[in-house]
């Protein structure tokens, strides 16, 4: 089905008529989530930590077990989304998600370079642009 991967709205506001960066910067870090789960997660014994949890067995230190840091590595990662507990994200400002957003957004803006597109393309808009000028009588 075409378009069936496309998620759509990033950064609108009231339908659409007010866009946010900071919302759109959130959205994207939402869409890279949903996007990571979409193809489904492997549940199998070596994902399950089956031979860890005999290994180690009940109430027992899992977070330290290599096999945990392995398995930590292969999921999703957040840019913006602060997982600290209470305690040290309190102790580093409390930041917000959307001020934290914000920033990002502020960051992007100031910093991004675009990939020029290729000649070729730009005369075929350029071209587009011109005649459609022509033809509504834009000068």
């Amino acid at each position: 089905m075409a378009g069936a991967n496309l998620i759509y709205g990033l950064g609108m506001l009231e339908s659409g008529v007010t866009i946010d960066y900071a919302q759109l910067v959130m959205d994207a870090e939402f869409a890279r989530m949903v996007k990571f789960c979409v193809p489904g997660i492997p549940v199998t014994d070596r994902t399950l930590a089956v031979d860890v949890i005999h290994e180690i067995g009940p109430f027992n230190d899992f977070l330290s077990h290599e096999d945990t840091y392995a398995g930590m590595r292969g999921q999703s990662s957040t840019k913006l989304i602060d997982r600290r507990v209470r305690e040290e994200w309190t102790a580093a400002g409390a930041t917000s998600l959307y001020d934290r957003s914000v920033l990002e957004a502020r960051r992007i803006l100031e910093t991004h370079e675009p990939t020029p597109l290729p000649e070729t393309v730009a005369a075929e808009l350029r071209s587009i642009i011109v005649g459609a000028e022509s033809e509504l009588g834009v000068k």
